[in-house]
C-alpha cells in the first residue's frame, strides 16, 4: 500500500476572531472516498432546467450547480454529453443537441463542454462525459424528423426501431466502431477525466417485443448458436474497444459504467445475487458486467443499487454485498449507485425515512472495497427532501475526500509542493502556493494541525480543502482558522489520478 507521506508544512499563530471550530463535533469518514452527482441532460432533467435558455443563462445555471455540488462536499460530476446520437460540443459524429436550444443541430454559440471541463476543474472537481451510444431518439420512430447530417440519416441501414424509440444496431461492427470513435474524439479533444455509460445497451425488454436484429443476426452471427450470446458478444465487444481506445489516447483517462444494479438472480444462475429482480443484465439488457470486471474492460463499475436496505426483491444491503464480491481484488473500482431521486417521494416506507440514505452511505462504509457511490440526480439532491442535502452537507460529506488512486493506471506521484507564502487577513488566512516546476501536480491538498506540530496525513481529520493548481501561483483562504490559535499546515501536491507526494519539509511562522 502506498505510504502517505509528509508535503510542505508551516505553522502560524492567529489573532482572536472568535470563530468555532466547524468540524469539532462531526464524525470522521473515508479520507479516500468517490463523491460524485450525474447532471442529466435528457429531457432537461437536471441541466439545462429548459431548452432554449441563452449561452449566458445555461453557464450561469451551471456554474450555481457546480457551486451547490462543491459546497455539498462531492469531488466529481458525472455530466451526460452526449443523451441520444447527438452531442454538447462541436462533433463529426453527432448534432447539436436539441436539449440546448429546442432544435437539433442549432448551434448553441459556445462549447458546452469545454465550458463545463474547465468550470468544474477551477472547483477541482473530476468531469466525467456521459454518453449513451446506442440511443437515436427517446419518443418517436421518425427518422426524417432527426436533422440534416445526422448519422442515423447517413445511415438509415444502422438503425433499428423498437418501441417508441430509434437505436443504432449493436450487432454491427460498423456502428461499434462509429461509437469507438465518436468517443474517441471526446477524449482527444478535452481535458475530461473519465468516460462514462450508464445502463443503457441493448434496451429493457419490451412485453411481446423482441429487439428486431434478425438482418444483423444473420449477417454477423453465424458463429453463435444462441442469439443472447452473440448480443452478450457485441456489447463485450464494444466496451472492450472503447477502453482500449479512451487509454490509447489518454492513458490517465478513466472509464466507468453505471449498470442496472442485478447482474443474474440466484434462480437463474447459483452465483448471481439472492434478489429476485425482474430484469437481469446478463439476459435482457445483454451486458455481462462480470465478464467486463475479470477482463479489465472497465476501471469502475457503478451499479445502481436503487434499493432501500431490507427491501424484499433486490436489498441494497445484499446486492452491496454481491458486487463486493465481484470486483475486490481486481483493477475495477466499485462505487453504489445511490437513488436520490426516491427521498421522500417513493412509496416504499423506506424512502420516507430520513436516516435510510444515511444509513446506506454508513453501510458502504463499514466495507473498504466500496470506494465510494454516485447520486442520481443532482436535481433530487438540490430538492434537498427530508433534508438530504443538509445532511451530506453538515454530517457524511462535512470533510472534504481525494478520489481514491487507481494503480494500474499510468500516474506518477508529484514531487512536494514547496515555495508557500502566508497572510493573516480579516477574513482567514491566505496560503499562496507558487510551485510551477511541479509538472504532475494537478492540485493540492490542505491540511491544518492544531499547535506548532503535524500530525498524521493518514486520515482526513485534519484535511480542510483541495484545491486546483492554478498556473504559476495558487491560492487559497482558510476562512475557518479558529481565534487566537497557532496551526502548522501540511500541503501535499497531488496528480489528476490522485496519488499524493511523499515526504517535504516544514516551515513555521509564529
Amino acid at each position: 500500500m502506498k505510504q502517505v507521506g509528509m508535503g510542505l508544512c508551516f505553522t502560524l499563530g492567529l489573532l482572536a476572531f472568535g470563530t468555532e471550530d466547524t468540524f469539532a463535533q462531526e464524525e470522521l469518514s473515508p479520507k479516500r472516498e468517490m463523491r460524485a452527482v450525474w447532471i442529466a441532460s435528457v429531457n432537461n432533467i437536471d441541466w439545462p432546467s429548459r431548452a432554449g435558455l441563452s449561452a449566458e443563462q445555461q453557464q450561469t445555471e451551471f456554474v450555481s450547480m457546480l457551486d451547490e455540488t462543491k459546497e455539498m462536499g462531492m469531488n466529481a460530476v458525472v455530466v451526460q454529453v452526449k443523451p441520444t446520437a447527438d452531442s454538447f460540443y462541436p462533433s463529426e459524429y453527432g448534432p447539436w443537441s436539441e436539449y440546448l436550444t429546442g432544435q437539433q443541430g442549432q448551434d448553441p454559440g459556445y462549447d458546452p463542454l469545454a465550458f463545463m471541463v474547465e468550470e468544474a476543474h477551477k472547483r477541482n472537481l473530476e468531469f466525467h462525459a456521459w454518453v449513451n451510444p446506442y440511443r437515436i431518439t427517446m419518443n418517436h420512430t421518425d427518422i426524417n424528423r432527426l436533422a440534416d447530417g445526422h448519422p442515423a440519416k447517413e445511415h438509415p441501414d444502422w438503425v433499428v426501431a423498437y418501441g417508441n424509440q430509434l437505436y443504432f444496431d449493436p450487432g454491427l461492427p460498423e456502428v461499434r466502431q462509429f461509437l469507438v470513435d465518436a468517443v474517441r474524439e471526446i477524449v482527444q479533444n478535452y481535458d475530461i477525466d473519465a468516460i462514462h455509460m450508464d445502463d443503457y445497451f441493448y434496451p429493457y425488454p419490451i412485453a411481446g417485443q423482441d429487439f428486431p436484429d434478425d438482418d444483423s443476426f444473420a449477417e454477423h452471427g453465424s458463429d453463435f448458436t444462441d442469439r443472447g450470446d452473440w448480443r452478450r458478444h457485441n456489447v463485450n465487444t464494444l466496451v472492450a474497444s472503447l477502453q482500449q481506445a479512451i487509454k490509447d489516447e489518454k492513458p490517465y483517462v478513466k472509464f466507468g459504467i453505471s449498470p442496472f444494479g442485478v447482474w443474474r438472480n440466484s434462480s437463474t444462475d447459483p452465483t448471481g445475487s439472492h434478489t429476485r429482480a425482474g430484469v437481469e443484465n446478463y439476459d435482457d439488457l445483454y451486458a455481462d458486467t462480470r465478464h467486463w470486471i475479470q477482463n479489465r474492460s472497465v476501471d469502475y463499475i457503478t451499479p445502481q443499487i436503487y434499493w432501500n436496505i431490507g427491501f424484499e426483491a433486490a436489498a441494497f444491503d445484499i446486492l452491496t454485498d454481491w458486487w463486493i464480491s465481484e470486483t475486490t481484488g481486481s483493477h475495477t473500482h466499485f462505487y453504489v449507485g445511490q437513488a436520490a431521486y426516491k427521498v421522500g417521494v417513493n412509496n416504499v416506507p423506506a424512502w420516507h425515512d430520513p436516516a435510510e440514505y444515511p444509513r446506506q452511505i454508513a453501510y458502504m462504509r463499514e466495507r473498504p472495497d466500496v470506494k465510494g457511490s454516485i447520486h442520481f440526480s443532482l436535481k433530487d439532491l438540490r430538492a434537498n427532501r427530508l433534508g438530504v442535502k443538509d445532511r451530506l452537507t453538515k454530517t457524511e460529506y462535512q470533510r472534504p475526500a481525494l478520489i481514491p488512486e487507481m494503480p494500474w493506471l499510468a500516474g506518477t506521484v508529484p514531487k512536494k509542493p514547496t515555495n508557500v507564502d502566508l497572510v493573516k487577513q480579516k477574513n482567514g488566512t491566505m496560503l499562496t502556493i507558487a510551485d510551477p516546476k511541479n509538472e504532475h501536480a494537478a492540485y493540492y491538498a490542505i491540511y491544518r494541525f492544531d499547535g506548532q506540530k503535524a500530525g498524521s496525513l493518514e486520515s482526513n481529520e485534519n484535511l480542510i480543502a483541495t484545491v486546483r493548481k492554478d498556473g504559476q501561483e495558487t491560492t487559497f483562504i482558510d476562512h475557518e482558522a479558529a481565534a487566537n490559535q497557532t496551526y502548522t499546515y501540511v500541503i501535499t501536491a497531488l496528480d489528476r489520478l490522485h496519488n499524493e507526494s511523499k515526504n517535504g519539509k516544514k516551515a513555521k511562522q509564529n
